[in-house]
């Protein structure tokens, strides 16, 4: 019984670790919360085609706190941006709509092939459905990079610095791409605010007139585990555990009542039981799992290893206008790996929010290789699913009723 309790409490706890040797891909990657996220941004774009919104004119507000950047491309089978834009919309109040302008971009040079391009629900709900502004000429190279076998790596850096550009000519402070095949928690908007000032915060600590290169809304935990660049650390810990552990049986040992069972038990087998349970102990501690054991707290922390992917980044607006330099001087490339490599040279803060603001729910990218799209179904963030939507209705309710009452105080 002992041994069924150990084994359903070690479930319980480390099932949906990735870095774990106990997790369990069903457990992990069962979307709990965020298929209910996508059942109410479906019905959200459900309700807007069936609403005259004639008479709810939006709040104008020409002091946008920022410019939200969706890339869209038109894909075989599944499309994503529906329930994208949905869960973005979905659950905001009037005045967090009206801080934020929302930008989908279409990056192709004929936009029609896109399925939702001509559907009202997209130019409705949005600010901006952005299309390509070129010449022919410009447009006939996009058209062959679109071919097949064409120049994916350099026509996805351009399509990210363009839809970069545009955010930036809005004049917004701060910028935010995410890609179209993720999906926003409720209360993503009023989190990201709060996490803004604090990586404001944390970076003027740090260091006096500068900003930090970006704040990551999403990250997935598989990189997250017990890495090998790090085994001088792991081996320094256990070294302080095997030492701590021959000091507390010295202590043992001149404690009378103990010292006669070490006695009974003879020193070499004592020694022996204890450094065999402490190795036990190292290894169940590894075993169970980084993200178990050693959790990232809630809130923002700086990431500058390991973080991943490109699905949502926001940028202070003049580190979004030093990265649309640097890609336009590489030319080709993934965006992500880029502004990593960007990060590295100038020792750049990045920060990241856990739990993560929205999760990657595409199984296929819009990124190739070659002729084959790139499938990620890898890229998850764990703790995302562990939401509870009824908590978070509550706290963005608590949040949004703060903000009016600090607003009708001043």
């Amino acid at each position: 019984m002992t041994c069924i309790g150990l084994v359903l409490l070690i479930d319980t706890i480390s099932a949906r670790d990735p870095t774990s040797i106990f997790f369990d891909p069903r457990k992990g990657y069962q979307p709990r919360y965020s298929e209910l996220r996508r059942k109410q941004a479906t019905e959200y774009i459900a309700a807007h085609n069936t609403t005259d919104l004639s008479g709810h004119p939006r709040v104008v507000n020409p002091k946008k706190k920022l410019c939200v950047g969706v890339p869209s491309m038109g894909r075989r089978g599944a499309q994503y941006i529906p329930d994208a834009i949905g869960s973005l919309l979905e659950g905001l109040t009037v005045d967090e709509r009206s801080d934020f302008l929302l930008m989908v971009f279409i990056p192709h040079t004929d936009p029609t092939t896109h399925p939702s391009y001509g559907e009202a629900w997209l130019h409705d709900l949005t600010d901006h459905v952005l299309i390509y502004d070129l010449d022919e000429s410009d447009k006939d190279d996009l058209r062959v990079m679109e071919e097949e076998g064409g120049a994916f790596l350099t026509k996805g850096l351009y399509d990210y610095t363009y839809l970069l550009s545009k955010c930036i000519d809005q004049d917004t402070p701060y910028i935010a791409i995410l890609e179209d095949d993720t999906i926003a928690m409720d209360g993503w908007f009023h989190r990201t605010v709060a996490a803004i000032r604090e990586a404001e915060r944390q970076t003027e600590l740090r260091c006096d007139n500068c900003q930090f290169l970006y704040l990551r809304l999403f990250y997935t935990e598989t990189l997250m585990g017990w890495n090998s660049e790090e085994w001088a650390i792991y081996l320094y810990w256990s070294l302080i555990a095997a030492g701590a552990l021959a000091v507390f049986i010295l202590v043992l040992l001149k404690i009378k009542s103990l010292s006669k069972l070490c006695r009974s038990l003879g020193p070499q087998r004592a020694i022996l039981l204890a450094y065999s349970g402490l190795m036990v102990a190292i290894l169940l501690f590894f075993a169970l799992g980084r993200m178990t054991v050693l959790p990232i707290p809630p809130g923002i922390s700086e990431m500058k290893k390991f973080g991943c992917c490109s699905q949502a980044l926001v940028f202070p607006r003049q580190k979004a206008l030093e990265l649309v330099s640097f890609f336009g001087d590489r030319r080709t490339g993934f965006a992500d790996v880029l502004i990593e490599e960007f990060a590295g040279q100038r020792s750049e803060l990045r920060f990241a929010v856990t739990p993560s603001l929205v999760q990657h729910v595409g199984l296929e990218s819009s990124k190739r290789t070659g002729d084959a799209p790139v499938i990620r179904e890898g890229i998850w963030n764990f703790r995302f699913e562990r939401f509870d939507a009824e908590q978070l209705k509550i706290e963005h309710e608590f949040g949004t009723n703060k903000k009016l009452r600090e607003r009708a105080i001043h």
